[in-house]
């Protein structure tokens, strides 16, 4: 299961953005199911979606369960900006 996850955030809020998201993350990685993530940056500071998350886990209950503890969402609450998350299975390799 994939968790792809589109950021709109402006180029003067980089910085309070990748903190935010790398609390979340360090909460996420000691989570059961848990796999891996990577965040990628638009080459393009004028892109919609400048920041794209894409999260690895062994299935969307581990995902569910992960981001309902307390901790996951008062980490998740310091990004201020908009998320557009979704969760994906691979059908092609």
């Amino acid at each position: 299961m994939v968790l792809i996850n589109a950021f709109e955030i402006p180029p003067d809020a980089d910085d309070a953005f990748l903190a935010s998201w790398e609390a979340s993350r360090q909460f996420l990685r000691t989570q059961p199911g848990y796999l891996s993530t990577r965040l990628h940056r638009s080459l393009s500071p004028k892109a919609d979606f400048r920041f794209v998350n894409i999260g690895r886990y062994q299935s969307p209950q581990a995902f569910k369960a992960a981001i309902g503890q307390p901790e996951f969402r008062a980490a998740a609450a310091a990004i201020q900006h908009r998320a557009h998350p979704g969760l994906y299975e691979i059908i092609r390799r």
